[in-house]
């Protein structure tokens, strides 16, 4: 069984890649289990990621497969090998549930990341006291000892966008930051803040116009992740009070990615999206809107 009790990004990535490859050669899960001497069960809980193979039988279903890509053979026994790697957030899993924990996972294998935000800066743009503020006033009831520990997580979680690993796309919706206004100990950092991550090569912020309401209520927040050299969505994380929820069926994801697309679309450049977050700084009023 994967670290942590399902299946991890590697071991469904995995499983996937080995059932395309198999439908491909022609085979069905039989001729597979007869390879590697496992039951047909097992294969099919190798493909679904519910499960982890080893190196020795992921070796043998590509030679079965005739895959014989050397680069492609290499990834897959590298994901096989690390299918079952303990994430470093599992140190915090009593305290977030296990769907934000696997939010966590897809969201540090991923190497493209999108995110609508109608309502709340994205965690991984957040300062430590707008975290802080929003746990504290949120509808979760956190426990206050508990708030600085998940408050050094979402820190933790930045190291991803930090460190160059993944490319971020995060649109927000305006009322999100002219709400920060009311809280200038709290907003005025974090304004500051967001103006210097955009900097970062791999990190685009738009802004949603307040008036395109009608855009902005085609979708709550969510999450999108990429995994590989390409953009396609494989997974998407919807987040509420109760618990999170993952989308992964192709159909729902082609959903999302027409939504996010739209309000790409209808939102403000990165550009004149920052000019507007400097006028919100300078004088902590809201200017009048910035037209596309």
């Amino acid at each position: 069984m994967p670290a942590g009790g399902r299946p991890t990004v590697r071991s469904r990535r995995l499983g996937n890649a080995l059932r395309r490859y198999r439908e491909a050669a022609g085979l069905d899960q039989a001729d597979s289990a007869e390879a590697i001497m496992k039951s047909v069960s097992k294969v099919s809980r190798l493909e679904s990621g519910q499960t982890t193979a080893s190196a020795l039988e992921v070796r043998t279903l590509l030679d079965l497969y005739g895959v014989k890509d050397p680069d492609e053979r290499a990834k897959l026994l590298e994901w096989a090998r690390k299918s079952n790697e303990r994430g470093w957030w599992i140190d915090y899993q009593e305290a977030v549930g296990d769907g934000y924990a696997h939010h966590i996972a897809l969201e540090h294998e991923a190497t493209y990341i999108r995110v609508w935000e109608p309502v709340l800066v994205p965690g991984l743009l957040q300062t430590p006291e707008y975290t802080e503020a929003v746990m504290a006033t949120g509808p979760r009831c956190i426990p206050r000892e508990q708030v600085a520990e998940l408050t050094k997580l979402r820190q933790e979680r930045q190291r991803r966008i930090e460190e160059g690993g993944a490319y971020f796309t995060a649109i927000i919706w305006e009322p999100a930051l002219t709400a920060l206004l009311s809280e200038p100990l709290v907003g005025t950092g974090q304004l500051a803040h967001l103006l210097e991550v955009r900097k970062r090569q791999n990190v685009t912020i738009q802004l949603l116009p307040a008036s395109a309401s009608l855009v902005a209520g085609m979708s709550s927040a969510f999450w999108a992740f990429s995994y590989g050299g390409e953009a396609n969505v494989e997974a998407v994380t919807l987040d509420n009070p109760a618990h999170t929820n993952v989308v992964e069926a192709p159909e729902d994801l082609a959903r999302y990615v027409n939504v996010f697309d739209q309000l790409r679309s209808a939102a403000l450049p990165p550009d004149r999206s920052a000019e507007r977050i400097q006028n919100l700084l300078e004088d902590g009023t809201p200017h009048k809107e910035v037209k596309t």
